[in-house]
């Protein structure tokens, strides 16, 4: 079967992997002039555990929508929102309310678990070195914070994936590097956590796509999807006059799914959510961390990728004239310093400030399925967890477009839901 693929992100990476490795005819298409260069280029890296990554789902908790418009706000509305943004805000507050929130979460997890079998199956068959560190520590500065964690804590139980409970001295043992003076009660410590370099492993499933026979097309715009003509699906790129078609269409474009979906009809409500990045080379062995770690209090991440370290926060909607917020780098240079005083390099050159979108749809959950015309399926806006579901949501396309039951009920995730 020919199959087109839209988008090289690792989304779309995985999903020519995946075909390709089916025997597949797959060409990928990109705008960019290489793979991962927009929401897979410089992520958080946290891979697992994926029910617990910040802003991997709308939360219910009262005091984040108190503080949405102050000045220390979890997500802030930037320039360029609009009521736009504002509408997709208050839905994405509502979800988090919402009676089925609980079974959403459930499937994120049951998801993100499968995701990382895969992908961990990958890395181990192409025999590759992608930055990996395991094991991941959830800080508690208090009891209270297990609060804002309990709809994941349960969809983890219920998939199979628990955390353990530890106090902060065992939680100081498995990372030493951990501040000995900031208030920790305790910490929830998840084994099989882990953490890797997105963009590195998006390249070379790229490279591996290609010896399995796919083709990738870069700075290739796709301006529309063809909707007349022969019963194939196809697409319009930017220079060219007839559509590209093929047996098979994929649409892994992020925000540009959205855009390209609504001449057929369909207004899934993907809003592009900022975040943040900082990396920095390690300073101190023994004083970075060894893992990953997650600050459930302020929607932090923190992890180890080989001689680096990353840390991820902030969540903005509008495009803030492409300018960062001051005030979440400090933060995040805060969570540094404080969490692993004298672990990492913040003043070197090769320190790296990166911004970028999270392609989100108000629910949590992503676009998996079939699309609104014959031969086009969806594999987008998977938020903040992109990285985390990617190789599972890819395996289960494949499955999809090969006529078999994919592993995971992709039921909560079906496009038609919007």
């Amino acid at each position: 079967m020919r199959i087109l693929i839209v988008g090289a992100g690792i989304v779309g990476a995985a999903t020519a992997y995946e075909l390709a490795g089916d025997g597949h005819e797959v060409t990928v298409l990109e705008q960019h002039a290489a793979a991962a260069e927009q929401a897979s280029f410089a992520n958080a890296g946290l891979l697992a555990p994926s029910a617990l990554i910040p802003w991997a789902a709308p939360s219910a908790d009262s005091r984040l929508a108190r503080r949405l418009l102050g000045r220390r706000a979890g997500l802030r509305l930037a320039r360029g929102a609009g009521l736009e943004g504002l509408y997709w805000l208050w839905r994405w507050l509502r979800a988090g309310r919402q009676a089925q929130a609980g079974a959403r979460w459930q499937a994120l997890a049951a998801l993100g678990h499968a995701s990382l079998q895969r992908t961990q199956a990958i890395a181990r068959a192409l025999d590759v070195d992608v930055e990996a560190s395991r094991g991941t520590l959830v800080l508690l500065r208090s009891q209270a914070d297990a609060q804002l964690l309990r709809a994941g804590l349960d969809a983890m139980q219920t998939a199979g994936a628990p955390l353990r409970e530890v106090d902060a001295d065992t939680a100081r043992l498995i990372e030493p590097g951990l501040a000995v003076d900031v208030p920790l009660a305790g910490a929830l410590h998840a084994l099989d956590g882990a953490s890797a370099n997105c963009r590195l492993f998006a390249q070379i499933l790229r490279q591996a796509a290609q010896e399995l026979g796919a083709r990738f097309v870069f700075q290739t715009r796709v301006l529309a999807l063809a909707r007349e003509g022969t019963a194939q699906p196809g697409v319009v790129l930017a220079g060219q006059g007839e559509p590209l078609r093929a047996d098979a269409l994929v649409l892994c474009a992020g925000l540009g799914s959205a855009a390209l979906l609504r001449p057929l009809g369909l207004r899934v409500p993907m809003a592009a959510v900022h975040g943040y990045t900082v990396t920095a080379p390690v300073r101190d062995e023994m004083h970075a961390p060894q893992g990953a770690v997650i600050d459930p209090r302020h929607r932090i991440t923190i992890a180890r990728l080989g001689q680096r370290v990353r840390v991820c926060g902030g969540a903005e909607l509008g495009h803030a004239r492409g300018a960062h917020d001051e005030a979440t780098l400090r933060t995040l240079y805060l969570a540094l310093s404080g969490w692993f005083p004298g672990g990492v390099l913040t003043s070197s050159p090769q320190v790296q400030v990166w911004r970028g979108a999270r392609p989100s749809l108000p629910d949590g959950a992503p676009l998996l399925g079939a699309g609104p015309a014959r031969g086009l399926w969806l594999n987008a806006g998977h938020g903040a967890s992109g990285w985390a579901q990617a190789c599972g949501s890819a395996r289960a396309i494949a499955d999809l477009i090969a006529g078999r039951a994919p592993q995971v009920d992709l039921a909560p995730f079906d496009p038609a839901r919007f």
